[in-house]
């Protein structure tokens, strides 16, 4: 329900303002790694950054309300369910899959919240009649809106995302299944319907690619003079010739498409891990114990100690 309203919401948006004539705000297509913390990562000054990147935002917050013996007591616990293969160390790729999993919690919180209101039955899993009747259910017999909008196209395209998230086919969602199919930029086994996906939304003409004009259109009104155009809508211009074409055919096809809307960008939570098991590996031998990690509790977490020796570095500042 919540996405089938946003995403009328966002068509209503986009159709007002081609027939008010005017340029619409320009679009990001691309699906960039999110930074870990808005914070400087600067360990000289304060270990604010890790706490944000190891725990997120919302919780790094909470444990910053903790005593020291708190906050040892409960980095203790997170390390034992970072260890996933139980064999008491965490490895350099067990620290990076909890960096991502602490930076994606909100995605989590979203689903929860949707599953709620789709797993009808109450068997633990979301089947597509559910949520196909939870989401369309009432709309289905209504005509198609003025501005083109057909419910039942709509209907179509969340099916074959449904069933490309269903990844053991077996006709229904589990809680995983179901956060690929609501968020399936996530998860590399979707990116491909996420292409598909956006080349459906910009390709106007129907013939499976991506032309300059309309790869253009899909983020400035093109009705107007070029000579009005404003300085981003030529530098994109110069950006689809030079770059987003590799082939120079004209056009983007779907492996064009995919470069350019998932690029290689820099692992932030790869980078992070690194710079955790490096600062806290004690005997250098690639992996952590939980001893090694909670004796360095104040790089991971922070608690009322913590905070209370920064209050007086700052006071002495002064």
């Amino acid at each position: 329900m919540e996405r089938c309203v946003l995403l009328l919401v966002l068509l209503g948006v986009c159709c007002v303002a081609l027939a008010r004539g005017k340029p619409m705000e320009k679009k990001d297509r691309v699906h960039h790694d999110t930074p870990l913390s808005n914070l400087e990562h600067d360990d000289g000054e304060n270990f604010d950054y890790d706490h944000e990147a190891f725990l997120g935002q919302e919780e790094a917050k909470t444990f910053d309300q903790l005593t020291p013996e708190e906050s040892k007591e409960r980095l203790g616990m997170i390390v034992d369910r970072m260890d996933e293969d139980h064999d008491g160390f965490v490895s350099m790729e067990e620290m990076k899959r909890w960096i991502k999993h602490a930076q994606k919690r909100w995605i989590y919180q979203d689903v929860d919240r949707q599953w709620q209101g789709h797993d009808v039955n109450g068997d633990s899993y979301v089947s597509w009649e559910e949520y196909r009747n939870a989401t369309y259910g009432y709309i289905m017999d209504e005509p198609d809106s003025e501005d083109g909008i057909s419910y039942r196209q709509m209907m179509e395209r969340d099916e074959r995302r449904f069933k490309m998230a269903d990844s053991n086919k077996d006709g229904h969602a589990d809680k995983e299944e179901f956060t690929a199919f609501l968020h399936p930029e996530e998860y590399d086994y979707m990116k491909d319907i996420v292409v598909i996906e956006t080349m459906e939304d910009i390709d106007k003409n129907g013939d499976g690619l991506i032309d300059l004009n309309e790869y253009i259109g899909d983020m400035y009104n093109t009705d107007g003079d070029k000579a009005d155009e404003p300085e981003w809508v030529r530098t994109e211009r110069e950006q689809f010739t030079e770059f987003r074409d590799k082939n120079k055919d004209g056009h983007m096809d779907l492996t064009e498409t995919r470069d350019w809307i998932l690029p290689e960008d820099y692992d932030h939570a790869e980078a992070e891990a690194k710079h955790l098991v490096y600062e806290s590996d004690t005997n250098q031998d690639g992996r952590l114990t939980k001893d090694e990690i909670v004796d360095k509790y104040d790089l991971f977490v922070g608690s009322q100690a913590t905070d209370f020796g920064e209050a007086l570095a700052r006071h002495d500042e002064f």
